[in-house]
């Protein structure tokens, strides 16, 4: 991918905004980019452009909430499923035709929504916890390898066993953060990382950084409810987006 600086400066926007997002509520970063990033870019080229960027958001969420080595050792089985799924989903990425993984990306943020209005009711999760991690952890680690997006299926993994709103971001942003990792050693082994992609992607550090530390100060002092009301409204226009994008590209 080579970009233009209007295009940089577009990527910087998104950044900026998912990133303020995240910090107010504990999740949604890759949920609000990536869907506006595939909007001119394919898919593999928009989670290259978020890897670096993720890992430091997914530390300064986990640490917010508590401390880092208590939440590994809580939740590493977790995350060691998405890992394993993680690494099969970019596999399948780097080997097919990724357009046609932005209806999944619609689908996936489709879930989010019903997932976030509390409407499930999956008991089994609760009688078999050990096998509905295994399930949830490897289809989460998928569908993040391949849309870059975990968090539909991990929010109704943690809605289904009863976790609070801390336990959600902490048990989310570890997932997410050695998922991506995994991911990103994975696209070094193929020689996918591209020197264009990974200079705007460090780049976006900085860019994230002013963001976080805004959303810190500021933005879990106004209503979250408000965050999380602006977040569900983008990501059903988004979802359609994809949708019709899709389409006409088929």
């Amino acid at each position: 991918m080579s970009a233009s600086y209007e295009e940089i400066l577009i990527i910087a926007a998104i950044f900026f905004f998912a990133s303020f997002i995240h910090g107010s509520i504990g999740i949604g970063f890759p949920l609000i980019s990536t869907p506006l990033l595939v909007l001119f870019n394919d898919m593999e080229s928009a989670i290259l452009l978020t890897l670096i960027p993720t890992v430091l958001i997914n530390i300064v969420s986990i640490k917010s909430e508590g401390s880092f080595l208590l939440v590994l050792r809580r939740y590493f089985p977790l995350a060691v499923c998405t890992m394993l799924g993680s690494v099969i989903g970019t596999e399948v990425l780097i080997s097919s035709n990724t357009d046609i993984f932005k209806i999944l990306l619609a689908v996936a943020i489709i879930i989010y929504l019903l997932a976030d209005s509390k409407n499930i009711h999956m008991r089994w999760v609760a009688d078999f916890p050990g096998l509905s991690m295994v399930v949830f952890g490897i289809s989460a680690g998928l569908l993040g390898g391949l849309t870059n997006v975990m968090a539909p299926l991990l929010v109704i993994y943690s809605l289904e066993s009863r976790h609070s709103r801390a336990e959600l971001i902490q048990a989310a942003n570890l997932c997410f953060l050695l998922g991506k990792l995994v991911q990103l050693s994975t696209f070094s082994i193929h020689h996918k990382i591209a020197f264009n992609e990974l200079a705007i992607s460090v780049l976006m550090l900085i860019v994230v950084a002013c963001s976080l530390y805004l959303a810190i100060r500021v933005g879990k002092k106004t209503v979250t409810k408000l965050h999380k009301n602006i977040l569900k409204g983008l990501l059903f226009v988004l979802a359609i987006m994809l949708c019709l994008q899709a389409i006409i590209q088929t």
